[in-house]
Order: C-alpha cells, then structure tokens, then sequence
C-alpha cells in the first residue's frame, strides 16, 4: 500500500504553510521553489484543500495561501481524504455493496481493523506535531 504523490506532496504544501501561519500568506512559488515541487503540481492541489476550508487564498501584492485554520486543528486524515479521496486499503470496506463476497470473506476483517488503525493514527498527527518534528531536523 501506497500513498499517491498527491497526498504526500500535499503534506508538504500544508505542513510549509503551518510553518508560515504567523507570518500571513505565502506564494504558491514560493513553496514550490523551498520543497522542490512543480509550481503547476501545487497549484492543482490547492484546489481541493481550499474547498474543503483547510486553507484559504487571497489575490494581490500581498496574496498567497494560509492555513484556514490553526496548525493545531488540522490533522493529517483530514489532508490525505481530502486529497486521496478516502484512506481505506480496499474498496469493500468503504463500499461492501461492490463486492458478493463481504457475508463470507475472511480478509474483509483484516482489512476494516488496519484501516480503522490507519485512521486513528491519521486523526492523531496535527500539523502542529509535524511542525514540532520539522523544527527539531532544522
């Protein structure tokens, strides 16, 4: 199992932005230069984390993104649904009405704990912790 570049790189737009939260906004050039990121790649991300109110823009000289919220409130589950579209490991744990075989698979089970496990880990990393690590390799 495999995370898509989307959630990772999204990561890091949001964790750059958490690090810039005092500071007001932040060109999108300016992350992807720092992270080494396409500029065009971030730009698409940012559309799904700001219609689901994670960051907010704001046109100008002095426009940019900034986290809509403290860095403290925004988890990481809530990054990578948004820009993964779901966490589970397969399709049936989310949507048993796709397969004939959920009354009688004995893997489904595995799969509904590991994605319950990944779940609560996601829910229990904030930006603020991910903040904290990055200060500590800086």
């Amino acid at each position: 199992m495999r995370l898509s570049t989307r959630a990772r790189y999204g990561t890091r737009l949001m964790l750059e932005l958490a690090l810039n939260f005092d500071k007001g906004t932040i060109f999108l050039k300016d992350i992807a230069e720092k992270e080494e990121i396409s500029e065009k790649y971030l730009s698409h991300l940012v559309i799904p984390l700001r219609a689901s109110g994670l960051i907010s823009s704001s046109r100008g000289a002095h426009g940019g993104y900034k986290l809509a919220k403290s860095p403290s409130q925004i988890t990481l589950k809530e990054i990578v649904q948004t820009l993964e579209g779901g966490i589970s490991c397969v399709e049936c744990v989310k949507n048993p009405s796709i397969c004939s075989r959920v009354s009688k698979c004995a893997t489904r089970g595995v799969w509904e704990k590991l994605d319950e496990k990944i779940s609560d880990e996601l829910s229990s990393i904030t930006l603020e912790d991910l903040m904290n690590s990055q200060k500590e390799i800086d």
